[in-house]
């Protein structure tokens, strides 16, 4: 080996050369010149030299008797910041001051997206770089990675951020239940992060209790989001067709005491645990349910241009419940006083243009925004002109963007020109920062992602569950620069990938053929109107709402037919 790379030094230049052998080092150190830096490498604690028969561990402690023979060491990132068991960062080591003390330039190893990181980083490995690059004395003097272009984004545009201070421009950045990508859905923590992280919009899907209270919650199951399977409230359960047919324990099944009680807590979402990637374990069970008129209190007095209200089962709400969550809704917002103010937009959205219509109807001067079925690839004139009718925005699943094929971009559909044309402004959802969540075109980084959708796409917003990732890239300092942003901040080759293949690939390492992609028409838009709420006092012949509801319909119905039972069994007998 000794013999073969000094053959190569005559012939072609050589920057760096390392070995976890540092009698080989040794060996070579006179043949290599001053323009080749020798960079010893520790694999492993444990682990013997065997050219110098010492353990790593005891070479770690004499950094000065490594420097006699090379210029820098490359170490795992684990030996500069060590990881508890259960996967959060230790305190840092002073490795890297001990290296530079001795002389010696440090680098770190073991930098990939697409594995587990410490949890502290929020499953983006951007923040990861960072934290080895951009805190003073403490940086390394380079990485090695599996992904040099997401190490080149954190060094050469977000290791010195801009000014702090949210502009609110475009792509606005919407929280998806609050900061929920750390903490659990619609907490008071996830609202108070996604402040801090710089959302500039936070969200509320609104639900109501069976005593009529309006909260956030990101489901109306509260087998999704809560551990009510671990609590009293267990046996709660019911089957409503109209929201799925599994037995569910749904929020208007209890009372706000109920869900304030302190046995049902808040579970945090983990949308990708498929792929055993669970979110922030310390944390899974923390924080406090929020009731609507409290999230309208987090939006008034923080730096925020707005709030958005997410409604959906507002149909069965009024039929089966009798309850007219429209009504209450704009009663709530209007004592919360966001009627009379102009500071902070409320933006109300929902996937029934059912509901969007009846407020359209009430002269609501709330932004109103209808979310897109996922999936669909272009839009019909006559679908657009109706959606133009009842709103102002549209929420797009990133699924309709571009047609994938096994998580490769084929290519970018036709939607999101057709939806600009119209005149719409457009919001992207969900964006997250796990790596399997994104195409292979984006390198597993998330950030890769956003630069796309904000700069290719120039998409209005990004609803997300990472506020404080988009927030961080509207803060880089390469995007204002023109022509002159650097290669790795461009956007990327739409169907790049998926082309490479085609001309290199064998035939069986092809990605599938995709088929058309569904397209929105005017059918798919129209709902019935919106029904009449049911009376609360609805005689017994009316229909029974499933599960306990704040109507007292449902009870006068299910003792109604507990009384059939009790007569049909007095005649058998």
């Amino acid at each position: 080996m000794r013999s073969y790379i000094v053959s190569i030094l005559k012939s072609v230049p050589v920057k760096y050369i390392s070995s976890p052998e540092l009698g080989f080092l040794k060996s070579i150190s006179k043949r290599a010149g001053r323009r080749t830096k020798l960079v010893f490498r520790f694999p492993d604690n444990f682990l013997s030299d065997p050219s110098t028969n010492q353990t790593y561990s005891s070479l770690s402690k004499n950094l000065t008797f490594i420097k006699t023979i090379a210029s820098g060491i490359m170490v795992p990132k684990i030996y500069i910041w060590p990881v508890t068991n259960d996967n959060y960062l230790q305190p840092p080591t002073s490795f890297v001051q001990d290296a530079h003390s001795a002389g010696l330039e440090i680098y770190a190893s073991d930098f990939a997206n697409d594995r587990i990181i410490p949890y502290n980083y929020s499953y983006d490995p951007l923040q990861e770089y960072l934290s080895f690059i951009s805190d003073g004395g403490f940086s390394v003097d380079g990485v090695l990675t599996d992904y040099p272009i997401t190490a080149s984004e954190a060094i050469g545009c977000f290791a010195d951020l801009n000014a702090s201070k949210a502009d609110h421009g475009k792509p606005l950045i919407i929280s998806h239940n609050g900061a929920s990508g750390d903490y659990p859905d619609c907490t008071d923590l996830a609202y108070q992060n996604a402040i801090k992280d710089g959302a500039d919009v936070i969200d509320c899907a609104l639900q109501v209790t069976k005593d009529g209270v309006l909260i956030c919650m990101s489901s109306i199951n509260l087998l999704d989001t809560t551990n009510v399977q671990m609590t009293p409230f267990s046996s709660r359960t019911s089957v409503v067709p109209e929201i799925r047919d599994t037995p569910g324990i749904f929020t208007f099944n209890l009372t706000w005491n109920d869900i304030s009680d302190s046995s049902l807590k808040p579970k945090i979402s983990s949308p990708l645990s498929t792929y055993y990637l669970v979110r922030n374990p310390r944390y899974t069970n923390t924080g406090k349910f929020v009731k609507f008129s409290d999230f309208l209190e987090y939006g008034k007095d923080q730096d925020l241009s707005g709030i958005m209200i997410t409604i959906e089962n507002a149909a069965f709400m009024a039929k089966s419940l009798g309850f007219d969550v429209l009504e209450s809704l704009t009663t709530a917002l209007n004592d919360a006083g966001y009627n009379n103010q102009t500071t902070k937009e409320v933006m109300i959205q929902s996937t029934d243009s059912a509901v969007l219509v009846k407020l359209k109807q009430q002269k609501a001067k709330y932004k109103l925004v209808y979310t897109l079925q996922p999936g669909i690839g272009d839009a019909s004139a006559s679908s657009l002109a109706d959606v133009k009718e009842f709103a102002e925005a549209v929420v797009v699943d990133r699924s309709s963007f571009f047609a994938q094929s096994v998580h490769f971009i084929i290519n970018q559909t036709s939607l999101l020109t057709d939806l600009q044309s119209a005149g719409l402004t457009v919001y992207a959802q969900v964006f997250r920062n796990e790596f399997v969540s994104q195409p292979w075109d984006f390198f597993g980084d998330e950030t890769v992602e956003i630069n796309n959708y904000a700069q290719s796409l120039n998409v209005d917003g990004l609803i997300t569950d990472f506020p404080k990732t988009v927030r961080r890239y509207k803060r880089n300092s390469c995007t204002g620069l023109g022509n002159d942003v650097p290669s790795y901040m461009g956007n990327v080759t739409v169907g790049g990938l998926a082309q490479l293949l085609k001309n290199q690939a064998a035939p069986q390492a092809q990605p599938p053929s995709v088929a058309p992609m569904p397209k929105l028409d005017a059918p798919s838009v129209q709902r019935p109107p919106f029904p009449t709420v049911a009376p609360k006092n609805a005689p017994s012949g009316a229909a029974p709402p499933p599960g306990s509801s704040p109507s007292a319909a449902h009870t006068t119905a299910v003792s109604t037919c507990i009384l059939l039972v009790l007569a049909c069994a007095t005649l058998l007998l």
